[in-house]
């Protein structure tokens, strides 16, 4: 976790900062390496985030499952209800999403619902 950790020392915004670090005491606690992989993805540089449209996570979305993003989240088309957790949102993307019947939510929101980071789906 060392390179994870130096990485995050140029972070300046405090909520990445104390996110990445829930992310990985979590990771930890509950041996969920998908929390250790997200908390390595927003702990690079900004320009490497992903950014995910609405239509690439209606065709991986699978039924009772939580897509992540580790990054931002745009526009698109979607239909069916999909609960996405992601760092920000597009105000399209947060309005189609909920829309559709879906549920946004931040991914300190889904690390309370779901330490042990089962059923969940990382996007990038």
């Amino acid at each position: 976790m060392g390179r994870i950790r130096e990485l995050q020392k140029r972070k300046t915004n405090p909520r990445l900062v104390n996110l990445i670090d829930l992310l990985l005491n979590e990771s930890a606690k509950n041996k969920a390496d998908v929390w250790k992989y997200v908390a390595e993805k927003l702990a690079s540089p900004t320009k490497r985030w992903p950014e995910v449209g609405l239509d690439k996570i209606e065709k991986f979305a699978q039924e009772g499952e939580y897509i992540v993003v580790p990054g931002r989240v745009l526009g698109g088309e979607i239909k069916r209800p999909v609960k996405v957790a992601a760092f920000g949102f597009s105000a399209a993307a947060r309005a189609k999403i909920k829309e559709a019947g879906g549920e946004c939510m931040s991914i300190e929101d889904l690390l309370k619902i779901n330490p042990s980071g089962k059923g969940v789906r990382i996007l990038i």
